[in-house]
């Protein structure tokens, strides 16, 4: 476990914008790149600006196409179609694999981040493909599972759900080894990815090896020491986190019978879960669910391994891609992504 918190000092010292509480100060790199971005990096949403901000993100999110994603050759991509959940119609995805490898390879089976509001299947798949695909020789398959609100609880998870179920029954055929699918996803899409471990798990379905979370949105309640310290300071804040959960869960938000599957939060039994891979910020609005949440595995029984990295605040890697922070947490995934596949 990387643990490394630091608590010294107040957010006025550290953190540009902040409020004067006692925060744990961002790393230099990134503290860097959030002064040039300015007010814009820590603008919270709001339902009263949720549908221009969804606009916003769709034009000025990359989409990469089938042709681009190839990259010269380098990797074979097909945009597919999965049967969906009742009444959801189909799911799409995006399989990828690097060029030229016989036989079935392991799969990565990734959810894509945008707190549940944002985002799509394509934008992800070049680092994927980059930084895991070729080095560790892995098919890779991204879900556009439907956004909130136009679709809600259970719909995104269902999606999901779906599209694993089609990709382990059609493994042969697409070239994928049914015996070594991990979970993956960032944010929202580890949220997700969580929920999806509980969900095939209880239903009997698929049999994951391994599940990755990073920054996982897991706690629709809200409410931990870290949501309430990091308000107003971090890239994604408890405003943020409460627009995100009313928008899925619509009518059932805050309620006291909510399933795991909608916030893997709630869930109190996380025996007979696939090895995790937990990791989130020290400056993190989501910090204390996620260590919450790995503590929860090891109370019963479970395997995860947890890293808390220090000044980190949420999507510090997309932020400052090529910080130490940046490359030191992408070498502890792949290490992590390494030991797993060798089992």
């Amino acid at each position: 476990m990387s643990v490394g918190v630091g608590l010294g000092g107040t957010s006025s010292e550290h953190d540009p914008g902040a409020t004067g509480r006692q925060v744990p100060p961002f790393d230099a790199e990134l503290r860097t790149v959030l002064a040039a971005m300015g007010e814009a990096a820590r603008r919270p949403l709001t339902p009263q600006d949720l549908a221009a901000r969804q606009e916003q993100d769709a034009a000025a999110r990359p989409r990469p196409t089938v042709r681009e994603l190839a990259d010269g050759g380098r990797f074979e991509v097909a945009e597919v179609c999965a049967p969906g959940p009742r009444g959801g119609g189909e799911v799409r995805l995006v399989s990828a694999r690097p060029a030229g490898i016989a036989g079935p390879l392991p799969l990565l089976y990734y959810l894509h981040g945008g707190g549940m509001i944002m985002g799509n299947a394509w934008s992800v798949l070049p680092r994927l493909l980059r930084e895991w695909a070729l080095p560790l020789r892995l098919a890779v398959l991204s879900v556009e599972y439907r956004l909130a609100p136009r679709a809600q609880y259970p719909d995104p998870v269902e999606d999901c759900y779906a599209g694993l179920v089609w990709a382990s029954d059609q493994a042969a055929g697409q070239g994928f080894d049914a015996d070594r699918i991990i979970l993956g996803g960032k944010s929202a899409g580890a949220g997700l990815t969580a929920a999806l471990a509980l969900l095939t798990r209880d239903r009997g379905g698929p049999a994951p090896i391994g599940q990755l979370l990073l920054s996982p949105m897991l706690d629709d309640r809200n409410d931990t020491f870290s949501g309430h310290q990091m308000a107003g300071v971090d890239t994604w804040d408890r405003t943020s986190n409460a627009t995100a959960w009313q928008a899925l869960l619509g009518d059932r938000y805050g309620a006291a019978d909510l399933p795991p599957y909608a916030a893997p939060a709630r869930a109190t039994e996380l025996s007979g879960l696939p090895p995790a891979y937990v990791e989130v910020g020290s400056a993190e609005t989501f910090r204390d669910e996620a260590v919450a949440y790995a503590q929860a595995i090891w109370r019963s029984g479970g395997e995860a391994e947890l890293h808390v990295w220090a000044g980190a605040c949420h999507g510090f890697d997309t932020l400052a891609p090529r910080a130490a922070l940046s490359q030191d947490a992408l070498d502890a995934r792949t290490r992590w992504l390494r030991r797993i596949l060798g089992r």
